[in-house]
């Protein structure tokens, strides 16, 4: 049996993580992460992933990735908003858990529990959420602005 290393890795606090980007998630200055060596791995528990605080009643957990596909699950409180914004991954989600109001380029509409929204590349979306909720998010190729 293969046991799974822990990869840590050490950042630099002098220099920005996020100085480029523009998302509308507040981002903190993490000094280690335990990546718990995600890639290559088949058969992962969510006990082994810790959830990544993003502020403003949101947090995320980088579930499993590769080149290219990433899942990543997404829990919101009531309230919280994820800003509107775009990429270009294609992008899926399925909301798991509560209810949102997903905006879709100029289009508005509020999804619950079993439902899903598709983003294609680099058409601006974003959510706001109704109800505590979670969303499971699927990219194409894989967020490298996430690790």
């Amino acid at each position: 049996m293969q046991r799974s290393r822990e990869i840590y890795l050490e950042i630099d606090l002098s220099i920005p993580l996020c100085s480029s980007r523009d998302d509308g998630f507040p981002h903190k200055k993490i000094k280690k992460m335990n990546f718990k060596n995600l890639t290559n791995k088949a058969l992962i528990s969510d006990s082994d992933i810790d959830w990544e605080d993003l502020g403003a009643g949101v947090k995320r957990k980088i579930m499993a990735y590769d080149e290219h596909l990433m899942l990543v699950k997404v829990a919101f409180e009531q309230g919280a908003i994820g800003s509107v914004h775009n990429h270009p991954h294609l992008q899926m989600s399925y909301v798991a858990k509560g209810s949102f109001e997903v905006s879709m380029g100029e289009d508005k509409k509020i999804l619950n529990e079993g439902d899903i929204f598709f983003a294609p590349s680099n058409v601006f979306h974003g959510v706001v959420c109704l109800e505590a909720g979670l969303l499971i998010d699927i990219f194409n190729p894989h967020r490298e602005d996430f690790l």
